[in-house]
């Protein structure tokens, strides 16, 4: 049976118009619907992870059905290397539906500590990458994608050992009291110890003590550190190696020098 050319003309337009309809219906349906994502909020688990959770907010007021949703957010930290990747689905949002959902990124504190140990002493912006994509109407794929800026305060922030004070303790030993201080600047508390170890001018150990620490979040600091050193071997000039050890961070030796 041979098929007019005429009517295979008349049926490919037909197809052609559909298509155009369609797409531009999709379109439509892309602009009507609403894509939000909220402000991230960042906890801790009991695992002393960090948690950051963005709620995401979709409101389909389209023509089609949403499905294979997908949220990807990458963490970078300030030199734009990434720390943490991490992966919401949402299998599809009816059309007229709206769905509520949050995207969590848990993240090690070590993960911090390997890109770099100024987050424990600085504030900066950490940028959180977000990528979503989707098909309308189980066909036409979108993509779009954003960035923003994440708060990072640092727990140890402008930590600080002061000039060491000598007072007489025997006759062979000076009682020294080196005074110590530092903002917590982060979203948890510190809790744990600081150890720290005096070297004297010709590098030899001449007092090492270790003193516990509490800084609730966003607080003041002001402690300090106690040696009996030997008379003969306190010199005016020298070091400390100083060695955190928290629930959520080991680190150092951070080298201050004195006098």
């Amino acid at each position: 049976m041979n098929i007019p050319i005429r009517m295979i003309g008349l049926a490919t337009t037909f197809v052609w118009i559909f298509l155009v309809v369609f797409l531009v219906s999709a379109v439509y349906s892309v602009r009507d619907s609403q894509f939000d994502l909220g402000k991230p909020q960042v906890s801790v688990t009991m695992e002393n992870k960090l948690l950051v959770s963005l709620p995401i907010n979709i409101v389909n007021n389209g023509y089609y059905d949403i499905g294979a949703f997908n949220l990807t957010t990458e963490i970078l930290d300030a030199d734009g290397f990434m720390i943490r990747r991490d992966s919401t689905f949402l299998r599809i949002i009816s059309r007229g539906g709206k769905v509520t959902a949050l995207h969590d990124v848990t993240l090690n504190f070590d993960d911090l500590l390997d890109s770099s140990e100024d987050y424990l002493f600085n504030d900066t912006d950490l940028t959180v990458a977000a990528f979503a994509g989707m098909r309308i109407a189980e066909f036409i794929p979108v993509q779009v994608s954003t960035n923003f800026s994440l708060p990072w305060g640092g727990p140890l922030y402008n930590f600080t050992l002061g000039e060491p004070e000598r007072a007489g303790f025997n006759l062979t030993h000076f009682r020294v009291t080196v005074p110590m201080s530092f903002e917590n600047h982060a979203f948890f508390d510190v809790i744990g110890n600081i150890q720290v170890q005096m070297y004297s001018s010709s590098d030899l150990l001449v007092g090492d003590n270790r003193t516990s620490i509490e800084a609730p979040q966003h607080s003041m600091y002001n402690g300090r550190v106690e040696f009996h050193v030997p008379i003969t071997e306190l010199t005016s000039r020298g070091r400390f190696n100083v060695y955190f050890q928290t629930s959520f961070f080991e680190c150092g030796p951070l080298v201050i020098h004195y006098g």
